[in-house]
């Protein structure tokens, strides 16, 4: 039996939920699959899978199995990248997982420019919404949470960002223009809801004097765990929203949305990139984190500067 190979099937089989989408994964058999997992527990002489007619979930054993073998096949495929380092030229597979919002907006525009940087890296990336990160299954976790967060993963601060208060002309020329946050009272507001950010969306601070805070006990006319969904609605004059300014900033600039009640920022939130370890960061890793910190950056100051020139 190559023990090797047995943990890293076994190790595929949690990760793709299944026998059979670990088998297309791996390019090989589900029988292959199959025989090499059983192989493993035969050698251990313990169950590490339940198996249904549905789904596989790990034996008590299995759990803290996997763990192991996590920390074990990381290991090698460290020494294996540190034995490389030799050589100048950066290559191998990265596993990003990220929230949709940040694939769209953040990920996504910086992908061809990093591919074009380093052209033998091979991303791979995973979208989907969580309430905690699975940070061991990938290379490098993106999400964002609120200055409240206090998580225990490892996890590096990319960047920092506000929310401002954005219109349409034509809503506030039906509904007027807040002079005051407590004005918003009496207007239709939207709220995004859910995530792993608690966001405090009506918790707000005066920029010019950030000693002045205002907690808005709000009833909005609109609620959605989907950001698109709250902008593509703002944009059709149902409300006020408050949003991270590199998102409205494209709106900002073209005049479909103002902003409103500056200088008051609905709450700050930051760009974290989880890592399964601080240990033997591959160099791949690394690039990809200081090319995702120098183009945010950047992103982030084009947004301000329409944010400033436009919205205040």
């Amino acid at each position: 039996m190559d023990r090797l190979l047995s943990m890293r099937v076994f190790q595929k089989v949690i990760d793709e939920g299944g026998f059979a989408s670990a088998a297309r994964a791996l390019e090989m058999s589900p029988a292959v699959v199959t025989r090499l997992v059983a192989d493993l527990e035969e050698h251990l002489g313990t169950r590490l899978l339940h198996r249904s007619t549905r789904k596989v979930s790990l034996s008590e054993a299995g759990e803290a199995y996997l763990a192991r073998v996590r920390a074990i096949l990381q290991d090698i495929d460290e020494a294996d990248a540190l034995a490389n380092l030799h050589t100048q030229e950066l290559a191998g597979e990265l596993h990003l997982l990220s929230t949709p919002v940040l694939a769209t907006y953040v990920l996504a525009p910086l992908l061809a420019g990093f591919r074009a940087r380093y052209p033998k890296i091979v991303v791979h990336v995973q979208v989907e919404s969580f309430d905690e990160p699975p940070v061991e299954a990938y290379d490098v976790t993106l999400f964002t949470a609120d200055e409240a967060y206090d998580g225990t993963i490892v996890a590096r601060k990319i960047a920092s960002t506000r929310g401002i208060l954005v219109a349409t002309p034509q809503y506030l020329q039906r509904k007027g223009i807040p002079q005051h946050p407590n004005d918003l009272e009496s207007h239709d507001c939207l709220e995004l809801k859910g995530g792993i950010a608690r966001h405090r969306r009506w918790h707000l601070r005066n920029e010019d004097h950030p000693e002045e805070t205002l907690d808005l006990n709000l009833s909005p006319v609109l609620t959605s765990n989907h950001i698109e969904t709250l902008i593509s609605a703002t944009l059709d004059g149902a409300g006020i929203t408050p949003c991270t300014v590199e998102l409205v900033a494209p709106f900002l600039a073209t005049g479909e949305l103002v902003r409103v009640l500056a200088p008051w920022v609905a709450g700050q939130l930051h760009l974290y990139a989880a890592l399964p370890s601080r240990q033997y960061l591959p160099r791949r890793t690394r690039v990809f984190l200081d090319y995702l910190t120098e183009q945010t950056a950047l992103m982030l100051a084009g947004a301000n500067d329409v944010c400033g020139g436009l919205a205040r």
